[in-house]
């Protein structure tokens, strides 16, 4: 693995980081889920999130790397159902956050930010977009030349990880100070976080 990454093309890499970060600094789902995490349970939940979905996208990775996603773009049925499944997740934690109750601080312990890395990776598996995403963008900074490609997609594809978790993060991190600011305001945190993740399941759902 190592010498396919010392072959590689250095400013292939760079290129690749470029679109990446360009990715990062794009709204989308991950940045609203951990957006929504910190809100909900505080910086450390929001960063623990980013965690969270950063592992789904290695998984992800691997999956490309063993040419298996392929799977989810030659059966709609497939895609299909793990959409849908993804979606009612997402639903099923709009309803908890809106029937939250009680103050911030008294969610913010460890069991917490396990439950934030948990949700984010499970989201994160739960939606095939990711998985097709993966398929469609890494192969194209691979190189034979390099050494063996799944090597160079499982190699792009920590990078990829690793800056979602420094992005994603700061999202998170900063949501959560943000809510800690707002402690008196912890019904209508929740009901936001609600509404961030709804809005999660129906663009999952329509899009």
């Amino acid at each position: 693995m190592l010498e396919t990454l010392w072959a590689m093309d250095p400013l292939i890499i760079a290129t690749f980081m470029a679109a990446a970060v360009v990715l990062y600094l794009t709204p989308g789902a991950d940045m609203m889920f951990t957006i929504a995490s910190g809100i909900s349970g505080g910086s450390r939940a929001g960063l623990a999130a980013a965690f969270g979905i950063s592992a789904g996208v290695l998984v992800h990775v691997t999956l490309a790397a063993a040419g298996l996603a392929v799977l989810l773009k030659t059966h709609p049925a497939a895609y299909t159902t793990i959409r849908l499944t993804g979606a009612g997740y997402l639903l099923y934690l709009a309803w908890a956050s809106w029937n939250a109750k009680g103050d911030l601080s008294a969610r913010r312990g460890r069991s917490n930010v396990w439950r934030a890395f948990r949700r984010g990776f499970v989201t994160n598996i739960l939606n095939p977009k990711v998985a097709l995403f993966v398929l469609a963008l890494l192969p194209q900074f691979t190189d034979p030349a390099a050494g063996p490609v799944w090597h160079q997609i499982l190699i792009l594809g920590g990078l990829l990880a690793l800056g979602g978790v420094i992005t994603d993060g700061a999202y998170g991190v900063f949501a959560g100070l943000l809510a800690s600011r707002l402690q008196r305001s912890a019904r209508f945190m929740n009901k936001l976080s609600a509404i961030l993740f709804g809005g999660l399941a129906a663009r999952l759902i329509f899009d």
